[in-house]
C-alpha cells in the first residue's frame, strides 16, 4: 500500500499537475487537500479565489479539504504556528508527508523541509526539476483548464489577467516570465480536466489592483442553468 500524504492546495495548475503526477505514479495515496485560506476575505491565500469555489474543487476531485485560515494581515509568526498545529494533527492521524507543487526555486523548498522537519515530517516534490515549458504544454494537453486570476504587474500587462491559460497566452508571454509563473509572475484557478469529475462554473467578475502591484480577476460561483457560464 502506498503512503498516506497530503497535497498542499493552491487550487492553481501547478498542485494540479502535482496531484495528476501522485496519482499516475501511485507512489502516495493522497488523503485530502491543504489550502491556505485568508479568514477576512474568505479567499485563497495569495490567489485571491473565493472558498466557494475551492470547496467545489475539491469535491469535484473527490478530495477531502483540509483548511488552515490565517488574517489578512498574517506574519510569517502566525502562519507558522497555524500551520505547524494543522501538521500535527496530521501526522496524529499517520500522515508523514506533505507534496508541493513547486519546481525549482530551492530557497522555498528548503523552508518546506525545514518547517516539516521540525513535526517529524517530510515534503515530497513531485515536479521538482521538469522543464517549465514543457509542463505549461503538458498541462494544455492534458486536458486541463485554468486561468489567470492574479498577475504581477511588475511582471507583464494587465491585460493577462482574467485570460484563459492556453497556448495562445503561452506564445504572448514576455520572454522574462516564467512558462508557469513558478517566480509569482501569475496565479492561476483550474476549474476542469482529466481529474474533474465535473467542471466549477464561474463568471469573470470586477479586476482590481491592490497593494499598487498586484491585478486580481474576481471568479463569481455561478449555479443556475439558465445563466452565462465562463469555463464549460
Amino acid at each position: 500500500m502506498p503512503a498516506k500524504a497530503l497535497l498542499s492546495w493552491s487550487g492553481g495548475k501547478d498542485s494540479t499537475l502535482a496531484l495528476y503526477e501522485l496519482r499516475r505514479s501511485q507512489q502516495y495515496e493522497i488523503t485530502s487537500l491543504l489550502t491556505t485560506v485568508t479568514q477576512d476575505y474568505d479567499r485563497i491565500s495569495m490567489h485571491g479565489v473565493r472558498r466557494a469555489l475551492l470547496e467545489e474543487q475539491a469535491v469535484s476531485l473527490g478530495l477531502p479539504l483540509q483548511q488552515v485560515f490565517i488574517s489578512k494581515n498574517c506574519v510569517n509568526e502566525e502562519y507558522e504556528k497555524k500551520m505547524r498545529e494543522a501538521m500535527t494533527r496530521c501526522y496524529a492521524q499517520g500522515i508523514s508527508t506533505v507534496a508541493f507543487g513547486d519546481l525549482f526555486l530551492e530557497e522555498i523548498r528548503k523552508y518546506r523541509e525545514e518547517k516539516l522537519s521540525q513535526v517529524n515530517m517530510k515534503a515530497f516534490f513531485p515536479l521538482w526539476g521538469k522543464n517549465t515549458t514543457e509542463l505549461a504544454h503538458a498541462f494544455i494537453e492534458l486536458g486541463f483548464k485554468a486561468i489567470l486570476v492574479c498577475i504581477d504587474s511588475q511582471a507583464f500587462d494587465k491585460e493577462f489577467v482574467g485570460r484563459r491559460f492556453d497556448k495562445q497566452l503561452l506564445s504572448e508571454l514576455p520572454s522574462s516570465v516564467d512558462p508557469c509563473g513558478e517566480n509569482g509572475e501569475f496565479h492561476t484557478f483550474v476549474f476542469d480536466g482529466p481529474l474533474f469529475q465535473k467542471p466549477i462554473h464561474f463568471e469573470k467578475g470586477e479586476i482590481v489592483l491592490r497593494d499598487h502591484r498586484f491585478y486580481f480577476c474576481d471568479l463569481v460561483p455561478v449555479k443556475t442553468e439558465g445563466q452565462n457560464r465562463q469555463g464549460r
